[in-house]
This record gives C-alpha cells, structure tokens and sequence, in this order.
C-alpha cells in the first residue's frame, strides 16, 4: 500500500513538472509573440520591407561650367555603362564577359566584392562609353548573363577653343584610394568625380545629390514592381552651375603664345581679384577625358619628359628673383628705413664676409625708384639688412607669399617664405645673417607660384588692396532658381599711398626709360609698368619673370609670367607679357611665322613720345 502510494505521488510530481514547463514556455511564447508583434512590429516591418525591396542609386546630372559672357563650355553628353548586380550576379559567367567587353578581371573582382559588402542589390558599374555593339550583345543575351545591364550615364563634353585643362580640371572614376579616404559615404566604384581645378574645388557644388529608386524583388531577387508605384522615391538633384571670370579669348592666345615652351602665366583683375587667364604649358586636351582614355594618349601624357599634366600655374615653386624688389622697396619705406631721396652706393658689386656679390652695372648713388628702374642688386643687398629679416618676413606675408591665395582650384602650392625659425630649425647654428644677401634680391630658400605673383602684383597695382584670386564669378542653383555671386574676399595691406606712387614710378620707367630691364615690354598704345627677375636655377638656365600691370593709371590687368630656361626676364617674358596685355585690350592679332617677334616691333610704335610720370 505504502508502495503504491508512493508510485502515484511520484506520477502528480512529474505532471506538475510538465505542466509548469508548459505554462513557462507558453508565457515566454506569447512575450515573444508580444514583443515582436506590438513592442517592435514597426522595426521588423521595416526590415521585413528592406529584405523585398531593392534600392537603386539614380546619378544626378553634374552642373554646366559657363564663360563670364554665360556661354555653355563645359557640358553633360549622354552615355553607357556597363553595370554588374552581385546579388544576381553569375561568377561563372565572369570569363566571357571579359573577353567580350575587354575588362580588367581583377577589377570587376574588387568593385563586386565592395558592392556585396555594401549593398548587394545595387548595380556595379564597371565599364563605362559602351559602343551600339555593346549594347545590342547586351539586350540579345541577358538570359545568359544574369545581373548584368547597362544604364544611361553622362560625360562631360568641351565646347570652348583654349584648353584650359589646369583650370577647369577634370572628371574620372574614383579610384580605389579616393574611395578609402571617402569618410562621407557618398560614393561608390565606378563614380565619377572631379580631379584638380575647378572640378575638384567645387566638387560638392557640381556633383548634386543622388536619387534612389525603390523596387519590389520576390526571394530569388528578381524585381517584381516599382515599390508604392514610385511614391517613395528620391529624385536625385542636380549639381549647381559655376560662371567663370576667364576671358576667353585672352586664354587662348596666351596659350598659343605659350606653346612649345615651359611656362605658365596668370593675369588678374587688379579691381577686384577676378583671374583673367590661368595658363599653363604644355598643357593636354580634355576632350580625351570625357570616356575612356586611349591607352596611346596617356601614355604620351605620362612620358612626356615637359609633364604636360602638371600644373604650373599654382603648384610649381620658383625663386621670385628681382620681381621681389618692388616688395622690399615699400616696406622699407613704410618702415621708415628709407625716404624717397634717400641713396644707397652702388659701385658694382658688393663684398660680404670675403664674398663678392655682383650688380648689373655700376649705379653709383641712387634712389630707391632709380633703384628699381635698373634693377641695381647692390642697392637691395644693403637695404635688406637695413629692413631685417623679422620685417622682410612679416611684408612678404602681408601678400600671402609662403602660404596659399585661396584661390578656386583644388591644386595649390604654398611656396616657402623663409622666416628667422624658418633657418634656425633648417641650418642650425650654421645660420647667420649672410643668408639675407640672397633674399635682398628674391634669391635663396625663397619659392612663389605665379599665381601668387599674379596676385601679389594685382596687389601693387591697386596701391594694396590684396584680393583673394578666383575664377568663379557665381554659382548658380537650378533646383531654387536662385544666382550667388562668389563673395570677394580682400585685405587692406598697411603701405602709404604715397609709398605706391613710389613703387608704380619705378616700375613705369623699367619698362619706358632708356636704362630701364624692361624695353622689350614697352607699348605706345597703353602703357605698361612692369619688373623683370631672373630665378637661379642650379640644374641648368635660369627661368625668366616678369610681372606687369596696365594701364598705368587705373590698372584693368595684372599679369605674371615664368618661362623656364628662359634666361634673362627682359629678353624671354617680357615680350609675352606686353603681347598678352596688348590683345587684352585691342585684340590684335599676328600671322607671321615668327609671331611674338613681329608683334613687338608693332608694340614698340610711339614708345619715345611716352613721357615718364
């Protein structure tokens, strides 16, 4: 009996343990029913949607580059690219899809994987301008090639005579390491996106925003539907267009003055900092950039032993030599070191710790615009130590030398304005005071762009208003309807007015007096005042400068100018410049095989009867 008894308490035991694991279980189930249903069912509705629907990113149109005169330049063609879906996508048809449109496999590889990381769904784009053939193949065997399509894609189309390559830029696929360093996750493989210039500086600008369309897919990933008939997609939006400042036509025949020689020239606008001209030479066509480059086209650009793809204008660095004096001059004179009658001996040539320094001639004594007229470096050699390096340096970046202008192209060198750390940290205790002979005369561990030197004689021009260069006049919005002019940006540098008249005089007569380095400048139909310089090049010639403004009176045109190897300023720059501004003004033009040459007899008509202010 008491066996018995036991047996049945046992058998209620294991019933009760049952019952309660049921009861748990139920309960965790409806929780979990709960949770799912009420507490998170918008979340997982979400993500139940993402799981059937695809999301395809609509490029925007890239916004239009006009002249100052609102004439279209840079445009958008259409075209077609190849594009891979990986979530569709077959590997084993991977092989003759390369043989047939001729692609790198190592590529297509990489730009798949990053998709299926990124978003599986998405079409990869992997070949871009396909041919009517391409496109034909395409439609006729979709059924063998899962995933792959093509779409409607844009490149950019030139409709403007100079090149203008450095300045405007140009438009490519991202590359690999472009894409790495992307923190904002806009791009992906195969985007296009602007490289140096314009393009680059105002790529947020002109990229736009993109669009993404919504489709339904079924569970093998194949599009069934526009999701919500279209209702939730996003329009991509249009890039803004950009208004240049450049005047065309100065452009292009400063480019044909430039060819075939190694030289960039950048005028501005002395009235309120707008770049005229931005040239570098030799240059590139960028009409072989808007597809796919000619494999023979690049591979002439790359080799090319003059680097055509260099930008000269703002990224190469040169001693400013003699060009810095008008520099020097007024802040001496601002400093009070100097006065206008004051004069300096020059006997030809200056001695200094046993070393000899050699002038253009001997000037006996003269003052500081005879001073600058004739170029004398003796006169500059002493009045540097008279001014002191702390002074040299702190005028020097008043005009932004040894750091960048700001202006409106992606690609700027800042140049080096040595300062007294400057030599401390370079030379050690080697450093002493001699090195200021040097940077008397714009020689020494100085370096400029000519685009900051284009500002910096703007600067002189104007009688010191120091505007930050740009070659976008406004930006204007498609999608609000609305222009921005581009703020000009200035700086007031503290020189007296009087000081500038100075300065002005002795560049007036380095191009008009008889002794002056400048003759070859000179012009009778408007006049000129201008500095030649000679950069010390320890590889071979010297590189000639020269910097101008004109007119005279109520300056329109700053220029400046480097042509490497080019030897003495006067001789090899100064012509160029002279031409340059004449055709500025009057639009002459000069047919004969020696050009610049036969122009500069025309130039010189009248030049006698132009007397000195």
């Amino acid at each position: 009996m008491q066996r018995q008894d036991f047996t049945i308490e046992k058998k209620r035991y294991r019933r009760a343990i049952v019952m309660g694991l049921t009861t748990v279980l139920t309960l965790i189930l409806v929780y979990k029913l709960y949770d799912m249903q009420v507490l998170k069912g918008a979340q997982y509705g979400t993500q139940s949607r993402r799981n059937a629907i695809r999301r395809v990113a609509k490029d925007p149109a890239r916004g239009l580059i006009f002249d100052k005169d609102s004439s279209i330049i840079v445009n958008n063609d259409i075209s077609y690219t190849l594009t891979i879906t990986p979530f569709e996508f077959d590997d084993h048809t991977l092989g003759e899809l390369v043989d047939r449109f001729n692609l790198d496999s190592a590529m297509v590889t990489v730009r798949l994987r990053h998709g299926s990381r990124v978003a599986e769904f998405e079409p990869v784009k992997v070949k871009r301008d396909l041919s009517y053939s391409d496109i034909v193949f395409l439609e006729e065997n979709k059924h063998r090639f899962p995933g792959v399509n093509y779409m409607a894609d844009i490149k950019r189309s030139y409709h403007m005579r100079p090149h203008m390559a450095h300045l405007i830029g140009y438009v490519r696929e991202i590359t690999a390491r472009r894409l790495r360093n992307d923190s904002s996750g806009y791009y992906r493989p195969g985007d296009l996106i602007g490289y140096g210039g314009i393009e680059g500086y105002y790529e947020k600008i002109l990229r736009g925003s993109k669009g993404y369309s919504f489709f339904t897919v079924d569970a093998r990933g194949k599009v069934i539907e526009n999701f919500d008939h279209g209702q939730e997609d996003i329009p991509s939006v249009e890039g803004s267009d950009l208004v240049l400042t450049i005047d065309l036509k100065l452009q292009s025949y400063v480019e044909r003055l430039l060819r075939h020689r190694r030289a960039a020239m950048v005028a501005i606008d002395p009235r309120n900092g707008e770049v005229l001209c931005f040239a570098s030479s030799p240059d590139f066509n960028l009409k072989y950039f808007t597809g796919q480059t000619p494999l023979r086209i690049w591979k002439d650009l790359i080799e090319n032993k003059d680097r055509p793809f260099f930008n000269r204008a703002s990224m190469a660095v040169y001693p400013p030599g003699s060009t810095f004096k008008p520099l020097i001059a007024a802040a001496a004179l601002q400093e009070g070191v100097i006065t206008p009658s004051t004069t300096i001996h020059c006997p030809g040539s200056y001695t200094l710790a046993g070393v000899t320094f050699k002038c253009h001639g001997a000037h006996g004594n003269i003052n500081v615009v005879r001073a600058i007229e004739v170029s004398c470096n003796v006169f500059f050699y002493k009045l540097i130590f008279k001014l002191g390096l702390n002074e040299w340096y702190r005028y020097g970046s008043m005009f932004h030398f040894g750091r960048k202008t700001g202006m409106d192209v992606s690609d700027e060198n800042p140049g080096v304005l040595p300062s007294r750390k400057y030599y401390k940290k370079r030379y050690g205790k080697k450093w002493n005071i001699g090195y200021l002979v040097n940077l008397g005369i714009g020689q020494g561990e100085i370096s400029v762009t000519p685009l900051q030197m284009a500002a910096y004689t703007a600067a002189i021009a104007n009688g010191g208003t120091y505007y930050k260069p740009h070659a976008v006049r406004t930006i204007i919005d498609r999608n609000r309807g609305g222009a921005q002019p581009i703020e000009v940006q200035q700086e007031k540098i503290p020189i007296k007015e009087d000081i500038w008249d100075l300065i002005h005089r002795g560049m007036y007569r380095a191009v008009y007096s008889s002794s002056g380095t400048a003759g070859s400048a000179a012009l009778g139909v408007v006049r000129i005042a201008g500095k030649t310089g000679t950069a010390q090049n320890v590889h071979g010639r010297d590189h000639a400068w020269f910097i101008a403004f004109a007119p005279y009176k109520n300056p329109e045109i700053a220029v400046a100018l480097i042509v490497e190897n080019g030897g003495y300023g006067g001789d090899a720059a100064a012509p160029l410049v002279a031409a340059a501004i004449r055709y500025y003004f009057f639009h002459d033009t000069y047919t004969s095989s020696t050009g610049v040459a036969d122009s500069i007899g025309t130039m010189h008509d009248s030049t006698q009867s132009v007397t000195s202010p």
